[in-house]
């Protein structure tokens, strides 16, 4: 989650006011406009009306190619959620029809560990601990949703044989950067070959939310349990235990901002008692999270060589996609059996 520079005054608060006495909410003057720092580049602003509060999420004044797109999609996933068990922020309206899309939706009472622990968390290790597994349950519950609650969202067939050759394909086209000399990940290919080889046979489709770690989580004040998964743009319907090998392969260590986690086989053995799920390929699946991550990384190493983002950065989330084929490696040699 990365924080961003939000002026208020770039909203219309007049003709956002206007848009949601058309919808039915409650009247009133907006007070108490403020940017929500963290998160992606999209804006979020907190306000009341009507003694009500709000976190409006729209694209930044300069849109991405993607964004409005990206905003559709989201509302849409929390839309489908709204009527489920699953902790996500709560859609009240969306605009989609022209641009630029935003939408409305509830505060969530909770905090980010990644920005630190409060009271009781800070000083009890028993709700630390739990907070793990309550990771785990809250991606648990996301699973067994029905995907038919959003027709036509993603392409399940094939999608697991697609994803080594598509992130393949995504590091070759880092050679298109000038200066890049090409990625230089011991393992890299031994790592694509043992995927190729393991690829689990068949799969259930599920809803994914993509990126799915403890800075997309945000945890209730008062206990251990997830509060909130956010940022959902990186959805789509595809193999949910691909969102348990992404959270395995980005486990913070002991010493990271939740000391006293479980470690990664109680995640998955409390996943297992609560889904139904086939996980005898776990392995595969966090193999895959440390692939696909690594490579998504390298990409800013490369765009640094061509001056397209700092070298310290580059220089770092390189280092990062060395680690995750490390840990790739020790994956593959069974440490998760």
């Amino acid at each position: 989650m990365t924080s961003t520079h939000i002026d208020v005054a770039t909203v219309d608060f007049d003709a956002l006011g206007a848009w949601m006495d058309a919808q039915g909410l409650p009247g009133g003057p907006i007070t108490g406009a403020a940017p929500v720092l963290g998160g992606t580049q999209n804006v979020m602003i907190r306000f009341e009306r009507g003694g009500r509060p709000y976190i409006l999420r729209r694209p930044p004044v300069h849109a991405r190619r993607k964004s409005n797109e990206v905003l559709r999609r989201e509302s849409r996933v929390l839309a489908a959620l709204r009527g489920t068990q699953v902790p996500a922020p709560r859609l009240v309206a969306a605009q989609t029809e022209r641009e630029p899309v935003f939408y409305l939706m509830e505060p969530v009472d909770g905090f980010n560990p990644s920005t630190g622990l409060p009271e009781p968390h800070a000083s009890d290790p028993a709700i630390r601990h739990r907070m793990g597994l309550e990771a785990a349950a809250a991606l648990a519950e996301l699973g067994r949703v029905d995907p038919a609650v959003l027709p036509g969202f993603g392409r399940p067939e094939g999608f697991l044989e697609r994803q080594v050759p598509r992130w393949l394909k995504e590091l070759d086209s880092y050679g298109e950067l000038d200066g890049y000399p090409g990625p230089d990940i011991p393992g890299l290919r031994e790592t694509a070959d043992w995927l190729t080889r393991h690829l689990p046979r068949t799969f259930t489709p599920g809803i994914m939310h993509g990126d799915y770690h403890f800075a997309n989580l945000m945890f209730a004040c008062d206990g251990p349990r997830v509060a909130a998964i956010v940022d959902w743009e990186m959805c789509t319907i595809g193999d949910p235990l691909l969102d348990l090998g992404w959270l395995l392969a980005t486990w913070p260590s002991n010493n990271g901002h939740v000391p006293g986690l479980p470690a990664p086989r109680e995640i998955i053995a409390y996943y297992t008692a609560l889904s139904e799920r086939d996980l005898s390929a776990v392995g595969w699946y966090a193999v895959m999270a440390c692939f696909k991550l690594g490579i998504v990384l390298e990409g800013t190493h490369a765009r640094a060589f061509a001056g397209k983002a700092p070298k310290d950065i580059g220089d770092l989330l390189h280092a990062t996609t060395l680690s995750l084929f490390e840990r790739a490696g020790q994956f593959m040699a069974g440490a998760l059996d």
